[in-house]
Order: C-alpha cells, then structure tokens, then sequence
C-alpha cells in the first residue's frame, strides 16, 4: 500500500518477459503472474519494460481506437490488483490523452494509478519510427513517490537523447532512476547500453536500472540483459541474456551518503554526480552475457522459435540441400522447435552430388528430424518440355537453372499447404545482398533465421553449434552439422561443377565489400583503399543496388547486425544513383 514514510530498503523486482503484440489479454496475464512471482520473492515494486501491454513496438496499432481503449483497460484493472497491499508496479502501455496519444508508463499502488508519464524522445531512425504513430510527452514530469522514495521514471529513448530528462529527474529530488526499454538486439549491443547508461549516471549522479523487454517480435529481438549502473558508474547488478526471468534486487539506503550528495549538490548549484550515493544495490544478479558466436546463435534461435510460435505455426519445413545455409538452419529449427517439428526435405536433380546427398542425410540424422527425398527431375523436364517451343532458338543458361529452384519452391509450399507446416526459407545475407538468390525458388518461405548474416558468419556460428549447445536449445550435442559441410566449397548445384566462386569473389572478400557498403555505407574509394580491386567493388555494388526488389519480396528474418535489409536499410527499387569514385 502507499506510504509516505521513507524506508531505508527497496526491493525492486525486474520482470523482464516476452510479451506478445496485441495480445492485451495474454500480456496483461503474463504481467499479474510476473507480480505474483516478485511477492513471493518479497518486492516491494515491479519494473516492467516498454509498452508490456500492447507488446513492442505495435506499429500502426497504435492507430486503432479500440486496441488502445483495450490497453488503458487492462492498465486499469491490473492497477486494482494492488490493493492486495503487495508490490506495486511501473509498466508501459500506450494512452491517449489531450496532448495526444503518447507512448507511456503508469505507476500503480494500493489499489490505484498514482501517476502517468510519457515518453519525450520518440526515436524515428533505423528499425523505429515512432513519430508515425506517437505525440512526444508535452513536458518532463517530476519523480513519482513511492512509499517515501521518489522515483524518476524516463522510458527508453528518454536516456539515449540529450534531451536532459535524467538530470532533470535529479534536480527535481529523484533518488534513482527505473528505466523500461524496448531495445533490440545487434551485434555488441550490450556494451551500448552500458556505455549509454554510464553517461547518464555521470550527468545526474544517480543510480539507474535499466529493464529490457525479451523475445522476438517480426525481425527484432529483444534479448533482456537488464542491469543497473550504481551512482558510482559501476555496474550493480546484470541480468541474463535470451532468458525471460524476474529478479528482485535489493537497494539499500545511506542516509549519511543521502545527506552529504543534497549537500554537495546545493553547494554545487545542483551540479550533480559529485557527491556519494544514497542508494546502493546489495543484492541483485550477475550473470555472464554470451559474446559473439553464441549470442548470434541464441538471437536467431529466440527469433525463428518465437515467429513460428506466436503465429501459430505446428512445425516447420525446410530444403536441405547438403550445404552449410540449409544446415545451419535445420540446426536453428531443431533447437529452437524440438526435432519433432521439423521436416528437412532434399529435392535432388542431375547436378545434385553424391557427398551432397551423404551429408544432407547425414546432417538431419545427427538432428534427429524427418527427411524425406523428393527428386525433382520430373517436374523440372516437364518445365523444360512445356518451355521448348517457346525457347526455341536460345541457349540454355540461368532460365533453365532457375526452374530447379522454383520446383524445389513450389515442393516445399505445397508440403506447406498440405500439412500447415512453415517453410524455413535459408539464404544468408551475402546472397541477399547480391541478388544470389532466386524469386519464387529458394527464397519462398515465412521466415529466415539467417537473413541478416554473411556468409562468413554462417560458417563460423556452425563451427561453435558443433561444440557448443545453447542454454534453452532442444536440440542434441555434439557434431550436429557434418564437418564435409564446413568445408566443402558451396555451391547452388544448378549446373555441372558449379560452385559459388565462379560468379562471385571469395566470400571473405565478399563479405568485407559488403560489410563497407551496407554498414557503413562507404563510398568505392574508401573501400578500394581497404585493398579491394576497383572492378570488384563496384561491381558488387551494382548488384547490391539491382537486388533490391528481389529483397523487397523476401521473408522476413532475425535481425543480427547494426543495419538489416528491410527495417534499417531502406533504398529505392527504381535507382540509378552509382559511386563513380
């Protein structure tokens, strides 16, 4: 219940879980069973992350009057629990209101809202684009008092800006900072975070614990690793990675501390950060994040499970072919499903090799999913024979290679149709990128787990699956992708001893080029003073350019890297613009 009398301990329970967008009811559901939890674990308030009810982002929802009367209700009614005299909570849910409709928190105890705040800084870059569907909060708002703390509350974005609301929040009496975020997974995003936070906490000389949202939700991943950077800038407690999970933390109060840091402060005219804490973590968790291989892994894992999950998916299907991409993915599939619910399909024709037959066998039997052979030289020759009239007079070339593709397509859509299973379509990001891929052949699918990374990266995320099995994966240990695989040269398999290389550079070179272009969007020279051929590099930038219809029909797929296709990189269709250097 609410209490104005200051306590010298605070236990603030952390719910960072995996809600579903839209799923007000099964949102709100997960949140009363979260708070349940933190009671038990004796919490006196729950910090919940962004936007929890509505689920995150909800994009154009948030245009609909009827999904935000269904959020403000669940708001209320959850905020009624509290009169049970336990915790009270901090959670995000959208509210419309005069100043407009505003990406907020409510802050709920003894039985009703205390109080609103609504996010300032509306991010409108890379995978976001709030401005469309928000109103920036008109102003700061002050702390909110909970049972005698002062609490300050920016959300997300609010601490990524310079709009000033963290020092703010400190001038205006705030004791610490409880931050619910919706921030997506990349590559070494978690030191960004750190980094952000520590900024802040040398700018307002407060605590900070910084709540993040976990699961995924269409191409983003939100992968937890909530923390807290003490007064001091070091980091106070740190939660796991990929895991939904509630903590309690324990904060202690030193009055002494307290009194010195208003007292420094008012010396200082309120220049804060130079005084000592007045409240300290001494109890929280310290968990161990995982570093590059492993967390690509668990990120593209949590993805595929939840997209086939939370859109009602029973299984999936996939084409295995004998080759790295298909393999990687039945890994994903398997360890993210359970073997069960992958069916690997191997569609040979004339070109398909013997090792890739051995080792597309090989590869589900290690797995221990369903495979099945399906030989596509009927319906290709059919193709072929219906075409000869018409292609008469021409040569034979990438047309006729890309009917085995299309078969293979319309196979595994029709095991699709057939049994409500969702095809797992498996191309990596350095075939995206150029245009490697054929419309209507290997890239049909629902969902690629692998879109967002190069070859290279592939190979290496193989390499630590066979020696590693993820916290959470359901899949076996040991050699789960046959090393012949790994280190067999790849190859589409479309014409007699084709490999990759025979149209593209050497994937390491490849990759760099496109890593420069798509990333870091560096210009030809630039990229030619790396040590790269001219003729190479602008080449592959052509074909990044003409490929971007092909990718605007592609699946949808885990986002890994700082700039994915699709939601980060958005470039016209129609394009005429090359670096002539």
């Amino acid at each position: 219940m609410t209490d104005n009398t200051a306590s010298d301990i605070l236990r603030i329970a952390v719910a960072q879980l995996n809600p579903t967008v839209g799923d007000v009811a099964g949102n709100l559901a997960k949140a009363r069973e979260a708070r349940a939890d933190a009671a038990r674990q004796g919490a006196d308030i729950v910090l919940f992350t962004e936007l929890f009810l509505a689920g995150y982002p909800p994009e154009d929802l948030v245009l609909k009057p009827a999904f935000l009367k269904a959020c403000e209700r669940a708001a209320q009614d959850f905020a009624g629990d509290t009169a049970d005299g336990g915790p009270g909570f901090i959670i995000g849910t959208p509210l419309k209101r005069k100043s407009g409709t505003h990406n907020s928190i409510i802050f709920a105890d003894g039985g009703k809202i205390l109080a609103e705040r609504y996010k300032l800084d509306l991010p409108n870059y890379g995978e976001f684009d709030e401005k469309r569907v928000f109103q920036a909060g008109p102003e700061i708002q002050g702390p909110v008092n909970f049972r005698g703390v002062r609490l300050g509350i920016p959300i997300c974005e609010d601490i990524w800006g310079d709009v000033g609301v963290c020092e703010t929040l400190a001038e205006s009496g705030a004791e610490i900072l409880l931050v619910p975020n919706g921030s997506p997974y990349y590559r070494g995003k978690v030191d960004v975070r750190h980094q952000i936070v520590i900024r802040q906490v040398i700018e307002c000389g407060l605590p900070i614990i910084y709540a993040n949202q976990l699961g995924g939700q269409d191409e983003l991943i939100f992968d937890g690793a909530s923390f807290a950077i003490g007064a001091d800038k070091t980091l106070a407690f740190q939660m796991s990675q990929f895991e939904e999970t509630v903590n309690v933390t324990t904060w202690k109060r030193n009055r002494a501390a307290a009194g010195a840091q208003n007292r420094n402060n008012a010396a200082a005219g309120a220049q804060l950060g130079n005084g000592p804490d007045g409240w300290v973590c001494s109890e929280g968790p310290m968990s161990k994040i995982p570093e590059k291989e492993e967390a690509d892994y668990r990120a593209c894992m949590l993805g595929l499970r939840d997209y086939v999950n939370k859109n009602g998916f029973r299984n999936v299907v996939l084409g295995l072919s004998g080759g790295i991409d298909s393999a990687i993915c039945a890994a994903l599939a398997v360890d993210a499903l359970g073997e069960e619910r992958l069916r690997a399909v191997m569609m040979p024709y004339r070109y398909t090799s013997k090792d890739s037959l051995k080792d597309a066998e090989d590869c589900a039997r290690a797995l221990g999913c369903r495979y099945d052979i399906v030989p596509i030289f009927e319906p290709v020759e059919g193709f072929l024979h219906t075409l000869t009239q018409l292609f008469e007079g021409t040569k034979e070339g990438i047309t006729e290679e890309n009917l085995q593709s299309r078969a293979r397509g319309t196979i595994l859509m029709a095991i699709s149709n057939k049994f409500g299973s969702m095809v797992v379509t498996t191309g990596n990001k350095s075939e995206m990128s150029v245009g490697y891929a054929t419309l209507y052949g290997d890239m049909n699918g629902g969902f690629n787990p692998i879109k967002d990374l190069y070859k290279m990266q592939v190979y290496a995320l193989a390499r630590w699956r066979n020696t590693h099995v993820p916290p959470g994966a359901l899949g076996p240990s040991g050699e789960v992708i046959p090393n012949n695989i790994i280190d067999k040269a790849p190859s589409a398999e479309l014409r007699e001893n084709q490999t990759d290389q025979d149209s593209l550079p050497p994937y390491p070179v490849l990759d760099d080029i496109l890593e420069c272009l798509v990333e870091s969007e560096m210009g030809v020279d630039e990229i030619v003073a790396r040590g790269h051929d001219r003729a190479t590099v602008t080449r592959i930038e052509h074909l990044l350019y003409i490929a971007e219809y092909k990718r605007r029909q592609a699946a949808p797929g885990v986002k890994i890297t700082k700039k994915n296709f699709g939601r980060d990189r958005r470039y016209p269709i129609t394009n005429r613009f090359r670096d002539g250097g």
